[in-house]
């Protein structure tokens, strides 16, 4: 494809670059970049291409793409080299989303289960869906592995063209605030955005939480309709910012558009009435705990603002099934349970323990630790959420990267109280003290991994499954 090709629709401030150069692929990463490759020059969070522009020119980029540029080099100037990099995405695979319907899911916690129930939902109706998320992306039922919630701009593009030649219809993704404030998602058109919930994460990045609450606000400045969970603090700010037209719902008020009563929580799962205008319907899902209700009702509210019928959408999520990592039950031989959650953050921890504390017939043990390099001011919250509401807890390690593993564990320490605990930080270790205690009746709730089947330490991932590390404890004990 031609420079000029890629280019179209990009303003530029001078371009010393022969636009009718044949680049042969486009690179944001140097180290990537082959002959007659187009490189962008992206300012990242730990980075700066620009700093490497000579060494992309050294080996054969053909043309560069920066927001600077000094010497004799064919170069493009934009004013945003990342607004850049993802429009010459959406041109080099040929506006792939305007091909397809495509729904955003923002929020602290929930966005992985409400786009799997959306998912459920489409393909109920008929739609074969493509999905993006923090477990991984999926084609229909073909799965992809993924390294981040909302992958770069020019892979994201690549994507939507892999899902649209299979025949996808719509698109359902997480939309990360790290994405939309470094715009991978932009000049993509939302037929639908839903934000779940606004706790506190991601400080390290963002810096404040109003900060944080306008990254995930700019969802809805490129949507055509929103969905807002008017449960949460931050809704009213959510409906002010937004431009578009947005709907609400809530697990508590009927001034919501699409609301909950008569809700039922057990051990099974939850069941309840669902309300919009005149329409009701009785809802299951097999998936306990509070927050399901409202993953379930923003799943719906977003379905029902494609036009999809209530009574159609609500009997779909009768057989939905658990999601990895989210209150998975882990099979074990014995009298107690064993769950492994993805909880990483204060509002998890208490949404996954209070969850738990309504069906636990023993107690409710919590084993947990915190990610290095992040947001330091949420270890004290999360010890504190954990030390209130488990009757004992285990302190590890999580993902340290690279922190002391050991520093991690004191600033949790320093928010948590008289609740019995027992710090051990390493994790395989941990779990195997938690399953030495346990008696009949508890449940063990392993957070922070989820999913992830690996620790990262020092810029090294280790593979650590936890299922892995039960298993082969009743393996070595059975």
């Amino acid at each position: 494809m031609k420079l000029s090709e890629l280019l179209e629709g990009i303003p530029f401030i001078d371009c010393s670059a022969d636009l009718d150069t044949e680049i042969a692929e486009v690179r944001y990463d140097s180290r990537a970049v082959q002959p007659g490759d187009l490189f962008v020059a992206i300012r990242g969070f730990e980075t700066d291409g620009h700093r490497y522009i000579a060494s992309a020119l050294a080996q054969g980029a053909a043309a560069v793409v920066c927001e600077e540029s000094s010497g004799r080099i064919p170069a493009v100037v934009v004013r945003d080299s990342r607004a850049a990099l993802a429009r010459i995405g959406i041109n080099r695979y040929q506006h792939p989303a305007d091909a397809m319907t495509m729904i955003g899911v923002t929020g602290t916690n929930g966005k992985t289960s409400t786009t799997y129930f959306i998912k459920a939902i489409l393909e109920a109706s008929g739609a074969k869906v493509g999905l993006i998320g923090t477990n991984h992306n999926l084609i229909g039922d073909e799965v992809l592995e993924t390294e981040r919630t909302t992958p770069e701009s020019y892979e994201l593009q690549a994507l939507f063209a892999r899902m649209r030649d299979a025949g996808c219809t719509h698109v359902v993704m997480e939309v990360s605030s790290h994405a939309l404030a470094l715009k991978r998602v932009y000049g993509i058109r939302f037929q639908a955005a839903l934000f779940t919930n606004l706790t506190q994460d991601h400080l390290d990045f963002h810096g404040t939480m109003e900060e944080y609450r306008k990254a995930k606000a700019l969802l809805f400045s490129q949507s055509t309709h929103g969905v807002v969970n008017l449960d949460d603090p931050a809704a009213n700010k959510m409906l002010a910012d937004a431009k578009c037209p947005v709907t609400t719902f809530s697990a508590h008020t009927a001034e919501a558009d699409l609301y909950a009563e008569d809700i039922r929580l057990c051990a099974e799962g939850v069941q309840f009435t669902v309300v919009a205008a005149e329409e009701r319907a009785e809802a299951a899902l097999q998936i306990p705990g509070g927050f399901t209700v409202l993953n379930a009702l923003g799943a719906l509210e977003v379905c029902r603002s494609l036009g999809l019928p209530l009574a159609g959408a609500v009997e779909a999520l009768r057989t939905v099934p658990g999601v990895k990592g989210r209150i998975e039950v882990v099979p074990t031989p014995t009298d107690y349970t064993v769950l492994i959650d993805y909880a990483h953050s204060p509002d998890g921890i208490e949404n996954v323990l209070t969850a738990v504390r309504g069906f636990a017939k023993g107690r409710v043990i919590a084993l947990f630790g915190c990610g290095g390099d992040r947001d330091k001011t949420k270890r004290p919250k999360m010890g504190a959420a954990a030390d209130r509401l488990a009757d004992y807890c285990i302190v590890t390690s999580d993902n340290p990267r690279t922190e002391d593993p050991d520093a991690i564990i004191e600033d949790i320490l320093t928010g948590m109280g008289d609740t019995p605990r027992t710090v051990i930080t390493s994790r395989p270790e941990a779990i195997r003290f938690a399953l030495e205690l346990a008696q009949a009746g508890d449940v063990i709730v392993l957070m922070g991994k989820g999913h992830e089947t690996y620790q990262e330490i020092n810029h090294v991932k280790r593979h650590l499954d936890e299922r892995e590390e039960v298993a082969k404890y009743f393996n070595k004990n059975g």
